[in-house]
């Protein structure tokens, strides 16, 4: 492989001309494309198999209604007077009436129609169904309502606007993220003290995340493409195409500063670091696109575009990278007599890494013991984890549909935000829906049920049932359950089943719980083997899964104690704490792995290839980390500094993610790779290094830090005998 990156580099650093021309043609068309299909994002949820789904897809055809996106209007009378008086009738009217000429609206129920009207008469709920789901409701058809509303105002009413036309996966990029790439180029100018190699790896990373993007778009002209999905590819492309660019930069001017020529620095780099960037890369990619394999839709997506965004930074970093250095020439080079040229050609052990080393392992013992006690500590929380979907109750206090949802739950109840549709199937039995819904109506947990309606298909009702609690609690989750395990027995004549928003969050949270576990196991077991082909090992993997399972608790258990429990909940501006988004510790899983990989793979290839030159373990590990120990700083130091310009977005989806990987890279690079790694190689020595002989032959030859020069016989000297470890 570092061959042929070797040639790949050469050939970009002398056809760079053609190559840039080549990724701007890409760029114009790929952007091009996706303005010309007029793709639209997709926020809609779904569990194939479920039976909430079913239901959902059979009431397309026989409820549309039902089955579609709705808007609330919540009228509230000031203080002293009733939603009745005539003045607020007359409003109301008029309001409605404006409202159901939205594009797509297919009817609107009153208050009086839906008897939702509070009990001190101050407070009504209209609604505005929509034939499509909230991704085929358009804004001119959300603004349509929205105006509908100011002659409800002018007649002294509040009102605000909600229901599931909106959603809170709509993020839109803001100061943070412009601050965030500031102090990227801070971190970037410090490494390199030089802004033209600052500006590169920044330049290429922007580049390639306009590639993703405008391919992204593209495709949600033909497949569900998510805002949450754009999102997550957008923030893991910057980061880590940033990070593949630093990585090799740093050993092409690091060359240069030796003396070597820009053309072979360029070539060797490629080889080198170009080889760690590809396999870290292939590891994020493997890792994310796994997620296919759990069967839900919206998930795969979110895989896959992730995988296509680090796909792009890593083609950007390994082609584009050399073609803008051969441009820069012998500039990228650190100036004469420059710190960041004595910091380049440094061969003494005072760095900083050198002494970080000396220190962790000193007292190797105590400094695994403190280092894992304090990551444990963090991820106690953990134990409490919940999870669900984020709804309207998640978004920022400021917007119109969390105001309706927060007057909905403080006049009606919390579970009015989020009703159950029991939809009935009794062929030939026009009493089997009401006994249905009698039935239900003695289930714990149920505050009220509406009469049973007919839909368009013959023998079929659907029963709406609202519950007592919100419908992202566990109480509500069992509600479902209860009617599906009771209802059948009770009602044997008639087909049920239940489904809704709330139906579909629930089943769509349980089955990424119950996903889990086996993708946990399937991510650790894949860093267990390519581990073991990349050091020769078996001491050195293990280590790596056990530290990285540290790492993904320990950011999980701060999110749950910041986005659950409410601790510094006001500092981070959550909007509302709860259960964590379902599939954030998936997510979290498969991108943590791959970026913990690509710092294991930098740092201890470094103190493999110091084993092999000297075999003195102990030296091996300082001389190693000095080696790696600046670029992999700068590198966590910038992409936490990414992932946490997103933590400030009033987005409910995104800003637990951001953070929790925000958190997670900190922690893994700072606290495990740079500080327990070290300690831990520490302790075990020589036995670190050793491979029964029988799988040594078997195994595959993987130099990930390119080809070296009698390296195989250096390994075969160095070898330890076999020890119990």
């Amino acid at each position: 492989m570092s061959a042929v990156l070797g040639r790949m580099g050469d050939i970009a650093f002398r056809r760079r001309g053609l190559v840039v021309s080549i990724w701007i043609a890409l760029l114009i068309a790929v952007v091009g494309g996706a303005a010309a299909a007029g793709g639209h994002l997709d926020d809609r949820f779904t569990v194939p198999g479920a039976e909430s789904q079913h239901a959902l897809d059979t009431l397309t055809e026989t409820a549309p209604g039902a089955a579609g996106a709705s808007a609330q209007l919540v009228f509230t009378a000031p203080p002293g007077h009733l939603i009745s008086e005539a003045p607020y009738r007359a409003a109301i009217t008029h309001t409605l009436a404006d409202a159901g000429t939205a594009a797509g609206a297919v009817g609107v129920t009153t208050p009086q129609q839906a008897g939702t009207v509070s009990p001190d008469q101050r407070t009504a709920v209209a609604m505005v169904s929509f034939a499509g789901d909230r991704s085929q409701v358009s804004a001119d058809a959300r603004a349509t309502v929205e105006r509908s509303a100011d002659s409800a105002r002018d007649a002294g009413l509040d009102v605000s606007v909600g229901g599931t036309v909106y959603g809170v996966g709509d993020m839109q990029p803001g100061i943070t993220e412009v601050l965030g790439l500031g102090v990227a180029v801070l971190v970037l100018l410090i490494t390199f003290g030089s802004l033209l190699a600052a500006g590169m790896p920044l330049l290429s990373a922007i580049f390639g995340i306009a590639v993703t993007v405008g391919g992204l778009l593209g495709v949600a002209a033909v497949t569900p493409v998510s805002s949450t999905a754009l999102t997550l590819a957008l923030m893991l492309g910057l980061a880590v195409g940033i990070d593949y660019a630093l990585f090799i930069l740093s050993r092409h001017r690091s060359q240069l500063a030796a003396g070597l020529a820009p053309r072979e620095s360029v070539i060797r780099a490629n080889q080198t670091a170009g080889s760690a960037v590809v396999f870290a890369g292939v590891t994020v990619i493997i890792a994310l696109a796994a997620l296919s394999v759990i069967g839900i839709p919206f998930l795969t997506v979110m895989g896959l575009a992730a995988s296509g965004a680090v796909l792009v930074a890593v083609a950007v970093a390994i082609t584009l990278l050399p073609a803008l250095a051969g441009f820069a020439g012998h500039r990228l080079a650190p100036r004469a007599g420059s710190r960041a040229q004595r910091r380049a050609t440094a061969t003494g052990a005072n760095s900083m890494g050198a002494r970080w080393a000396r220190l962790v392992t000193a007292r190797p013992i105590l400094t695994v013991a403190a280092v894992t006690g304090a990551l444990i500590v963090l991820a106690i929380p953990t134990a409490s984890l919940r999870m669900a979907l984020p709804d309207n109750g998640s978004a920022a206090a400021a917007t119109g549909q969390r105001q309706a949802y927060d007057t909905i739950a403080e006049k009606f109840g919390p579970g009015f935000n989020g009703p159950l549709v029991v939809v009935v199937d009794a062929d030939g039995d026009p009493g089997a829906a009401a006994r249905v819904a009698e039935t239900v109506r003695k289930l714990p947990n149920v505050a009220y049920v509406v009469a049973p309606q007919p839909t368009l298909r013959s023998g079929q009702s659907l029963v709406m049932v609202v519950p007592a609690s919100a419908p992202e609690t566990r109480q509500t989750a069992d509600l479902v359950h209860a009617i599906r395990d009771q209802v059948p027995a009770a009602v044997p004549d008639a087909r049920v089943a239940v489904t809704g928003n709330t139906a579909v969050t629930i089943d769509v949270s349980q089955r990424l719980s119950a996903s889990l576990l086996p993708f946990l196991g399937v991510v650790v077991g894949l860093s267990l083997l390519l581990l073991i082909v990349v050091f020769r090992s078996i001491a050195v993997p293990v280590k790596a899964a056990l530290t990285f399972l540290l790492s993904v608790a320990a950011a999980l258990g701060t999110t749950v104690a910041v986005f659950q429990w409410g601790w510094a909940a006001d500092l981070l501006g959550v909007a509302k704490t709860g259960p964590l988004v379902a599939f954030l510790p998936i997510i979290l899983v498969g991108v943590l792995f791959g970026l913990a990989m690509d710092y294991e793979v930098f740092l201890v290839s470094g103190i493999r290839e110091q084993w092999l030159r000297e075999g003195d373990a102990m030296a091996s590990i300082v001389e190693g980390t000095r080696h790696n120990a600046r670029v992999v700083t700068a590198a966590a130091s910038i992409m936490v500094v990414v992932f946490a310009s997103f933590v400030p977005t009033d987005d409910a989806m995104i800003k637990p993610i951001a953070f929790a990987l925000a958190v997670g890279v900190l922690v893994d690079a700072f606290a495990v790779r740079l500080t327990l790694v070290p300690a831990v190689l520490a302790l075990l020595g020589r036995a670190a290094w050793w491979l029964p002989r029988r799988l040594d032959r078997i195994l595959p030859a993987l130099h990930i830090e390119g080809p070296h020069e009698d390296s195989q016989d250096r390994e075969e000297q160095r070898r330890p005998e076999p020890v119990a470890v």
